[in-house]
């Protein structure tokens, strides 16, 4: 997921998220890349909103994205082995209250576990390795390569046989107060088997002997606790190797689930038809927006066909105003903007033929809301209260996406209001796509910045019929609210008579 650091999949999500997931529609995309797993979800909503911020960390990530599209079966088989062995390590036992030999014992069967898993990881860089060309997957293998060879399993299969002590524990200790045993140490045996001799003689090195006897209790504790303050460093030195190379499965899962669920997405998509593209990124410097083809992957994903593509050319321009008559498509429009903006700062394909834009230090979003049911405050108010929110985590380099903003007031306040904030933030280097029927806040814009601000219209034909298309256009003074009216209400009602 980086090239420098490992990707924190159990991060906070940023303060917008929640409003980015309900104007954006995201609910859709991830509830397809995660197939209800829960675990694909968590790991979805960390990619797509935790933005990558360099054009290069995204290239990175396109790569090995590429690399998945290219050879799917071999990355769902290493998640597939990431979640076996999660799933095998919950099956054995351990103790509640453990014994440093406890300890042990449950710490050799895991790392036994282990060892297992990595020897068919390391198969699957042996059969596969070559076939992958990114950055990431190509160090990946390479590691696997070098670090886990035959050597490394045999050593390791060994000291996990030595911590078995079929034959027994060795110990050294000295003598402290009160005869007391100090300076303790786990000693290796000094003979692989014990020759027969030694066996009905003893020891012939000049070691001395006794045996506990078997109703000794107090000397078998004494034995015992002896035992285990030997055995205690060795069986947290192995826990903590287990939790080592535990926790490297763990976030090899993490990664490849993001990955999936990119896969998951794209075939969703592509299997309804849908064109998808790796994007272009741009430095922040390069203020750019331009695309080919592109749509709302959510209602594509939602209504399957008949979702009409747009393109768009807004190279240069830090404010995009959007109008038009009502349900021209205008809103959907704004949506694909901010979703393939994500989409491709994740590091993922974009719903559209071609698709190039800047890097943004963040995506916002002011869609309007339902009234407040509670009654506590106005609408006006509430809007406010959002972009006052809005306006405290923007930086310079942003993104806003206003959909009707400011629009539960006259036309006067409304243009004014939004005149006001959104000059600001422009001048601070937010980039604004504004959606809107202020016909006066179009007008004003139009006439201050000719050169700086793109204006593009749904279009509408004649016959008052919609084709959904956005085009370049300025706004006009009506929103032709009277084709909704006839085809809503006029269709519906007796011919008007004479007398009416």
């Amino acid at each position: 997921m980086h090239y420098d650091r490992n990707f924190d999949w159990q991060r906070e999500l940023p303060a917008q998220a929640p409003n980015l997931i309900q104007d954006l529609g995201l609910e859709v995309l991830f509830n397809h890349m995660s197939g209800g797993d829960e675990f694909l979800l968590q790991v979805a909503q960390r990619g797509m909103l935790c933005s990558l911020a360099e054009p290069e960390a995204i290239i990175y990530r396109q790569q090995t994205f590429s690399d998945c599209l290219t050879h799917p079966e071999v990355v769902r088989a290493i998640y597939n082995l990431t979640v076996e062995t999660l799933v095998e390590k919950k099956k054995i036992f351990g103790w509640f209250s453990q014994t440093p030999e406890q300890n042990l014992r449950h710490a050799v069967q895991v790392m036994e576990l282990l060892v297992r898993m990595l020897k068919r990881l390391r198969q699957v860089a042996l059969e596969s390795g070559t076939l992958f060309h990114s950055p990431a997957f190509k160090r990946f293998f390479a590691m696997l390569l070098e670090e886990l060879d035959d050597a490394y399993f045999v050593n390791i299969n060994e000291h996990l046989r030595r911590l078995q002590f079929r034959r027994g524990v060795l110990i050294s200790a000295g003598l402290g107060k009160g005869n007391s045993a100090v300076d303790i140490v786990l000693r290796s045996p000094l003979t692989e088997r014990p020759r027969w001799s030694e066996l009905i003689l003893g020891p012939r090195d000049g070691r001395l002997r006794f045996d506990v006897h078997p109703r000794d209790d107090a000397g078998h504790q004494a034995l015992s606790e002896l035992q285990a303050r030997g055995v205690n460093l060795v069986a947290n030195a192995l826990t903590q190797s287990t939790e080592h190379v535990l926790g490297f499965f763990i976030q090899l899962r993490a990664e490849l689930a993001f990955y999936l669920g990119g896969l998951n997405l794209r075939t969703g998509l592509e299997g309804r038809g849908f064109e998808t593209s790796l994007p272009e990124p741009k430095p922040a410097s390069e203020p750019s927006l331009s695309a080919l083809g592109l749509y709302d992957p959510a209602l594509a994903l939602v209504a399957g066909g008949g979702v009409v593509a747009n393109d768009l050319a807004a190279a240069g321009k830090e404010l995009v105003v959007i109008t038009g008559a009502n349900q021209g498509g205008k809103s959907t429009f704004l949506r694909s903007i901010g979703l393939a903006q994500l989409l491709m700062q994740a590091g993922m394909f974009v719903p559209a033929t071609e698709f190039s834009a800047n890097v943004a230090t963040g995506v916002f979003t002011h869609f309007k809301r339902e009234e407040d049911k509670t009654m506590t405050r106005g609408k006006l108010d509430e809007e406010l209260n959002r972009m006052s929110r809005i306006v405290d985590q923007i930086r310079p380099g942003g993104i806003l996406l206003c959909n009707e903003s400011f629009a539960s007031t006259n036309e006067r306040e409304g243009s004014e209001i939004g005149h006001q904030v959104i000059g600001a933030l422009n001048e601070v280097g937010v980039k604004v796509l504004l959606v809107t029927h202020l016909f006066d806040l179009s007008r004003r814009f139009r006439s201050e910045a000719p050169d700086g601000v793109l204006f593009l219209r749904a279009e509408r034909l004649a016959d008052g019929s919609r084709t959904f298309k956005i085009r370049e256009g300025e706004a006009l003074p009506t929103s032709h609210g009277m084709d909704l009216y006839d085809e809503i209400l006029r269709d519906g009602l007796p011919a008007p008579t004479a007398g009416d």
